[in-house]
């Protein structure tokens, strides 16, 4: 018995909706790997879902770029305007731009100058010399800070210590006052009286 004829229409429950997605994206993409090796077929499938997550497939003897260029020769629709092509342009310009920078680099330590004549040398050199200047000038400034966060401290610790021997002075005067203040009172001695010794009556 075949099954029933489903009504194509959104499917309202979220749970059941997610599974028919799952099932039927990978029907159809099942189904583009499956005509690509019989046929011979280039094909490119991308799949977005609600979710946002995209799944694809491209078959091995093509990528998506040539597929999308084979697009728009076909159909004549242009796919990459302007801006886009302005936006490969610029990717291309700092490619070759951090490469540049990547050998510069290469070459400030040492690297691969071989192939450098006398006057690119003495350029190094040059930047060489003045970067260590800024680093001395640098190292400098540092020293410099330092000495004068040590000149505070020193300051500071010779306030508070000042400040320590003041109260000290003031606790030690506190206490030789109350001991001027304080007169010892003579002690008071209880005499027992000479009880008689009740074994001598016996």
């Amino acid at each position: 018995m075949g099954r029933g004829k489903i009504e194509i229409k959104r499917i309202e429950n979220p749970s059941n909706r997610q599974v028919t997605y799952s099932k039927r994206r990978n029907g159809i993409i099942k189904k583009a790997k499956e005509i690509a090796v019989l046929c011979d077929a280039k094909v490119s499938l991308v799949i977005y879902g609600s979710s946002g997550k995209m799944h694809e497939y491209c078959s091995p003897s093509t990528t998506l770029i040539e597929m999308l260029d084979n697009y728009q020769r076909s159909t004549g629709k242009k796919l990459w305007d302007a801006k886009h092509e302005n936006l490969n342009n610029e990717i291309d310009r700092i490619k070759k731009e951090n490469d540049t920078l990547q050998i510069k680099l290469r070459q400030l330590k040492g690297q691969d100058i071989t192939s450098l004549n006398h006057k690119e040398l003495m350029v190094i050199e040059e930047a060489l010399e003045n970067g260590l200047i800024s680093i001395r000038d640098r190292q400098m400034e540092h020293v410099k800070m330092l000495r004068k966060n040590e000149k505070m401290l020193k300051e500071e610790n010779s306030q508070l210590q000042y400040e320590l021997q003041q109260r000290m002075a003031a606790v030690d005067g506190n206490v030789r006052e109350i001991n001027d203040l304080y007169i010892p009172m003579p002690f008071a001695v209880r005499v027992q009286p000479i009880q008689p010794d009740l074994h001598e009556r016996i």
